[in-house]
């Protein structure tokens, strides 16, 4: 966020200086045209920010994570986001950290992550049951049964397209 701050400020400063100049050198230029520009150059520069958060954030993740699903934002005090939203979130899974049990072959145990613009990504440990078509988040002190199971945790079904199923269980 401090780099975001940074950056804004700094293509507000330039769009200043830059207009001051032009105003300088063409005596015709009116005198509000220096902060309307600063202004516009500010707002064009958080606008980028924006947009430009996801594709940089996915372009970082390393091989082997998967996105499958993403949040669009739209806002009343971004009226832009109604013509054209842009992905604020979204939750990946990490193929690198699949686990099976042959005692309980439709039960695989992947980290996912959830990623949020101005937050740090969470990771949630998750038990997909693929026979079944449902998902439990493992919390902190989950026990297993004998065969591998997880016990005490809460199934939600999931619908047969789901796109976190077909990544775990593809």
């Amino acid at each position: 966020m401090l780099f975001t701050l940074i950056a804004v400020a700094a293509a507000g400063l330039v769009g200043g200086i830059m207009a001051a100049l032009l105003r300088w050198r063409y005596r015709r230029i009116p005198g509000w045209v220096v902060p309307v520009t600063a202004g516009a150059l500010m707002l064009a520069a958080t606008i980028s920010s924006e947009y430009g958060w996801f594709g940089n954030t996915r372009d970082a993740l390393p091989e082997g994570v998967e996105i499958v699903a993403t949040h669009e934002h739209r806002a009343p005090y971004q009226p832009w986001t109604y013509l054209v939203p842009y992905i604020n979130g979204f939750v990946a899974v990490d193929g690198g950290s699949l686990r099976t049990n042959d005692a309980v072959p439709d039960l695989r145990l992947v980290n996912v992550y959830v990623f949020a613009r101005w937050q740090a990504p969470t990771e949630v440990p998750i038990a997909v049951d693929c026979a079944q078509g449902a998902r439990a988040d493992l919390i902190d002190g989950v026990e297993f049964d004998a065969d591998g199971r997880p016990e005490g945790v809460t199934w939600r079904e999931v619908p047969e397209d789901d796109a976190l199923l077909g990544a775990v269980c593809g």
